[in-house]
């Protein structure tokens, strides 16, 4: 059967671009200060995940609601099952937006919102890929499946309750990151560096009350607020800044409220597996801060930050930096930082290893180091590195797809981020970002070009009707 994909997605056009829009006008961000037994992720997510099984069913693929965390859409037959790994959660909007983030707009060729790129514009992609497939008749000897995941954004506690009650595909692909495909993903541990209470503090007469920035180990912070209590003149603390922020050609502002000086930074959000795509808020501001004249307690924590983490992505000052030529080079994210006058201070840390890294040791290192400065490490929490060989079934066929798609050659490319991929045994992330167009996941403005949206489609399409058939 010859099938000319990108004609049966132009004719699906309108009504693919209207279920997306629908799709992104959900604020499917997790709220764990607001669940249910139905909304364990909170209200958005569940109702993203409603959206999205009966739309399926309504199509007529076979859906299913897997306890309220994950869910799944199939159709075909077959003993063994090629998945399709999408999630429907998104990052917070963050501030800086030109349009609104859940509005869905489209304009000068490209559909703007959370979510556009990561993940809800490849997961409708998909959908519609299936559902051509389907529409189609194709003979196929497997069963499809797209699992729907929706905590992909913060634990991935839908995978792993879902594997835990469903079945494991054979293989299959996460449209969650770039083209031509990623045969191979760093590792990822989140944890916390955390500074107790202090014991004494030497008082300057300007104190730090308060210190704030970021909401994601996996996000650049894009804001920083700091509270500071003042008893001495405090003129040049905001002649410094001023200067500091003209030097850095950064935005930001001060103010005094009922008799305390506030601090507040912009920067630019980007996603954390790279940090140098971003310009981290909170980082900066530690940064002026560790050269005030501040109390003794939060000098210590903000000078720690300064020798350690500012202007280093790579763990070089932790002693930790490795790289190696699967995966590249180990990154470090700075994505929460919390300073309490009362309470202590923590960092809240994302860090991204090659696949031949060896993260116990490195961690005993970290460990050593940061306890010198008063600091442990809590809450540590590990993905480990994916790799599937690059003479799979699986690799070659979409490399032969991407290939007659695009008519530009199928390369196989490693990354930092951490997609759905992972979570399968044999599992690849394709798609969608074209080589070429700038990732805008998880930053202000995020869209995704409605063309290469239609030609993921139709590159999706292809590539199910190949799998499925082997």
């Amino acid at each position: 059967m010859n099938i000319n994909w990108m004609e049966e997605v132009e004719k699906r056009r309108d009504d693919l671009l209207q279920d997306l829009q629908k799709f992104l006008q959900i604020k499917s961000i997790l709220d764990e200060d607001n669940t249910t037994e139905e909304a364990p992720l909170g209200e958005g997510v569940k109702e993203a995940l409603t959206y999205l099984l009966n739309l399926g069913e309504k199509d007529g693929f076979k859906a299913k609601n897997v306890d309220h965390l994950a869910g799944h859409l199939e159709f075909g037959q077959g003993e063994e099952l090629l998945g399709i790994l999408c999630h429907v959660d998104v990052v917070p909007e963050g501030d800086g937006w030109s349009v609104d983030p859940f509005g869905g707009e489209i304009k000068d060729g490209k559909i703007f919102a959370r979510g556009a790129m990561d993940d809800k514009g490849p997961t409708i992609a998909a959908y519609y890929a299936m559902k051509i497939v389907k529409e189609l008749g194709i003979p196929l000897d497997k069963r499809v499946r797209m699992i729907i995941g929706t905590d992909e954004e913060s634990d991935w506690r839908c995978v792993e309750h879902y594997f835990k009650v469903e079945e494991m595909p054979a293989m299959g692909f996460a449209p969650d990151a770039d083209f031509p495909i990623i045969y191979a993903e760093k590792g990822i541990a989140d944890y916390d560096l955390v500074m107790g209470a202090p014991s004494d503090n030497q008082d300057t007469g300007i104190t730090v009350m308060n210190f704030e920035s970021g909401r994601r180990y996996n996000m650049v912070p894009d804001f920083a607020k700091v509270k500071i209590a003042v008893s001495a003149d405090h003129s040049t603390l905001i002649q410094d800044y001023d200067a500091f922020m003209e030097k850095q050609s950064l935005t930001g502002k001060y103010y005094m409220e009922n008799g305390d000086l506030f601090l507040e930074l912009e920067g630019v959000s980007a996603h954390g597996m790279e940090p140098d795509n971003g310009k981290n808020a909170g980082l900066l501001l530690a940064d002026f801060l560790s050269t005030a004249r501040i109390d003794s307690a939060s000098k210590k924590y903000f000078s720690f930050i300064k020798n350690y983490l500012c202007g280093d992505s790579r763990g070089k000052n932790f002693g930790i930096n490795y790289e190696d030529d699967i995966t590249g080079p180990l990154t470090i994210n700075v994505g929460k930082l919390r300073y309490d006058h009362q309470e202590g201070g923590s960092l809240g840390l994302n860090m991204r290893y090659p696949v031949t890294f060896e993260l116990n040791g490195a961690k005993d290192k970290l460990n050593e180091l940061v306890s010198q400065h008063g600091f442990s490490i809590e809450n540590f929490s590990d993905s480990k590195p994916h790799h599937v060989d690059k003479d799979h079934v699986l690799v070659k066929t979409l490399q032969k797809v991407y290939e007659e798609q695009t008519g530009d050659k199928g390369e196989l490319l490693s990354i930092g981020g951490g997609t759905y991929a992972r979570s399968l045994e044999s599992g690849v992330a394709f798609g969608p970002l074209f080589p070429g167009r700038a990732d805008v996941a998880h930053q202000k403005d995020e869209h995704m070009f409605v063309e290469d949206l239609l030609k993921a489609t139709a590159i999706y399409a292809q590539a199910i009707a190949e799998l499925a058939k082997k």
